[in-house]
């Protein structure tokens, strides 16, 4: 009897926490929705019906356009104007003082930036990160007419990362993608909110931080940056440093294609 008692008392326990989660993600939610169009203003435009385009049509439609996109550039080159490439005051993985720095312009709910994270990244992080060799800078780039929970995903990097835990948010935002990447947003940042207390965040804080918004202009910033720079799709890489220049990485390539630029500036 007891046991059915205790039982009860944690499904009732963790009721509450969903509960909870899912009204601050209504709310953070809310003002994601209501600020979307003042932020993108005359960034990006689409034109599809949502009453006409099935989810299947519609992810299908991302993919092609994205793969599109990269295909129809160059895997590598020189960096045009301008030579230098500001890491802004934006989250870093590894150590600052490292010889090369990788500058990434990249949006949580875009599946080729998935790839690179899952697939190339933990190369990088052992090859080169973690040795010290090279430091990464994620800065955000949310294309928000073809994910709308880019924004939110990136607010709520922002703030783990006031906690000083980046990395382990950007890790299960890209690991998971495929658990919010289809929700309304405010279930999406429901989500999110799972997360920060799956890796151990003071959640009054944190869930302070996402609903103040104080991070949207920083988050603009990078986008606004990403543009001058001539990003136009995601994720997209600035390797190098003031001194000898960086080499534009475009797209979600192998490992071997990092390794050749990281070396060679390594070398120089």
């Amino acid at each position: 009897m007891s046991s059915d008692k205790a039982e009860l008392d944690q499904d009732n326990h963790k009721n509450k926490i969903i509960k909870k989660a899912t009204f601050n993600g209504l709310v953070f939610g809310i003002i994601i929705l209501v600020g979307i169009s003042a932020f993108f203003a005359g960034s990006y435009t689409a034109n599809m019906n949502s009453n006409h385009i099935s989810d299947e049509d519609l992810e299908d439609a991302i993919a092609k356009l994205e793969l599109k996109l990269l295909q129809n550039q160059l895997p590598t080159q020189k960096a045009a104007l301008p030579a230098k490439i500001s890491a802004d005051n934006d989250p870093i993985i590894g150590n600052p003082d490292a010889a090369i720095t990788i500058i990434e312009f990249s949006d949580f709910q875009c599946p080729f930036c998935a790839r690179f994270h899952v697939q190339t990244l933990p190369s990088i992080m052992e090859q080169y990160i973690e040795q010290g060799k090279v430091s990464l800078v994620f800065r955000d780039f949310p294309i928000q007419n073809i994910h709308p929970n880019a924004l939110p995903a990136a607010v709520t990097a922002e703030c783990a990362n006031e906690q000083g835990r980046f990395k382990e948010m950007h890790d299960i935002l890209f690991e998971k993608q495929n658990e919010w990447n289809n929700q309304e947003t405010f279930l999406a940042v429901s989500l999110f909110i799972q997360y920060a207390d799956n890796i151990n965040l003071d959640q009054e804080v944190f869930e302070s931080c996402i609903n103040s918004g104080k991070y949207i202009d920083e988050i603009r910033k990078d986008l606004e940056d990403g543009r001058d720079y001539g990003v136009t799709g995601t994720p997209g890489f600035f390797v190098g440093n003031d001194e000898i220049g960086y080499v534009e990485i475009k797209g979600a390539q192998p490992f071997d294609s990092f390794k050749k630029v990281i070396d060679a500036q390594l070398d120089a």
